[in-house]
């Protein structure tokens, strides 16, 4: 009796642990080598940090990401997560990495990371996950995004109009008026509408604040527990993510003048469901009373021993410029080591 259940056991293990990590675009300057390497779920985010730049807590000893141009940091970064398939049959040009301890993570704490170093620039920050209903927004990401349908009724709506996703994709056996295929539809749909929205502020794209995009799609997923992997809908619903995927990339790439990283997590299922802030697009940040009431020093965080050491070692270098200069001219012979003072001496002279 104890053997189906340590065989079943072992297959949600396995369901869990296939996953894929895929970089469909990256700028130049960012080196990301192609092999079998694997990758742990729950460094995911460090690997965000480091492609744009930032630093980490804990050192990321992957051989997946190399060492780029560290004068130069993306303008953005977009990462997608893709439930219901441990991989999607993309253009071939991608770079993969098996995702080994898939478990569910975070982009909080390189948001959090971005907010602290750029809070006075105003990044855009966007946190998408359609079906859910959850979105988060940041800096001009409220202005940007102000029209991206958002709710289910608005997602709806937008499929309905003439120029929808349903115009530009080959649905196959998808049907619009079925409540699981349109739950995934609108997910393609918010694939077209963000570049769509951006490109409305293009100069905002040509800043040097880094810019950040996570969203997440689970309508695949519902696809595939009401009809099956192998039913017609799924492979139809497979094609189409891809399809949209890739044009998705392709289009957010071009409009950060291909210095943007594109990368897709594709993950048959978490043990428990992503978490996200949730926010409306027309909510306003309201003041708070301050948390720290007694007026105490704020927590240094890991970049003040960096900042430390480079601010106290040109203040000593400074230091022994000045003393080593101020010596040689106090024992400097006027007569014989400077040509102002024997100059002057010789029109002494002559008067």
């Amino acid at each position: 009796m104890a053997r189906p259940a340590a065989v079943t056991l072992l297959a949600a293990l396995i369901a869990v642990a296939a996953a894929d990590f895929s970089v469909l675009k990256s700028p130049q300057n960012q080196v990301f080598r192609a092999g079998n390497y694997k990758l742990s779920g729950e460094r995911i985010p460090d690997v965000i940090s480091l492609g744009m730049g930032l630093s980490v807590e804990e050192d990321l000893s992957w051989e997946g990401l190399g060492v780029g141009n560290i004068f130069q940091r993306p303008r953005a970064t977009v990462l997608v997560t893709v439930t219901g398939v441990d991989k999607l049959p993309l253009s071939g040009n991608e770079i993969s990495y098996p995702i080994e301890n898939a478990v569910p993570y975070s982009v909080d704490g390189v948001v959090n990371s971005i907010h602290s170093l750029f809070s006075e620039e105003m990044p855009l920050v966007l946190q998408l996950a359609p079906i859910e209903e959850r979105v988060y927004m940041v800096g001009k990401a409220n202005m940007v995004f102000e029209d991206l349908p958002v709710t289910l009724r608005q997602l709806r709506s937008r499929l309905e109009q003439e120029n929808s996703i349903l115009a530009t994709v080959s649905l196959g056996s998808l049907y619009k008026n079925d409540e699981i295929d349109r739950l995934f539809l609108s997910e393609m749909q918010s694939l077209q509408d963000i570049p769509s929205l951006l490109s409305r502020h293009k100069h905002l794209a040509k800043d040097n604040v880094p810019d950040i995009y996570a969203l997440e799609f689970t309508g695949l997923e519902e696809i595939k527990k009401r009809y099956g992997e192998d039913s017609v809908k799924f492979k139809d619903a497979t094609r189409i993510l891809s399809e949209c995927l890739q044009k998705f990339a392709d289009e957010m790439y071009s409009m950060y003048g291909g210095n943007a990283i594109v990368e897709v997590v594709a993950v048959e299922t978490f043990e428990t469901p992503l978490t996200r802030k949730s926010r409306s697009i027309l909510e306003t940040q309201t003041a708070t009373a301050p948390a720290n009431p007694y007026n105490l020093a704020y927590d240094y965080n890991f970049d003040y021993a960096v900042v430390f050491n480079i601010i106290l070692w040109i203040m000593i270098g400074l230091a022994l410029a000045v003393i080593a200069i101020s010596y040689n001219l106090w024992n400097m012979d006027p007569g014989y080591d400077s040509i102002i003072y024997r100059m002057t001496n010789q029109k002494i002279r002559m008067d």
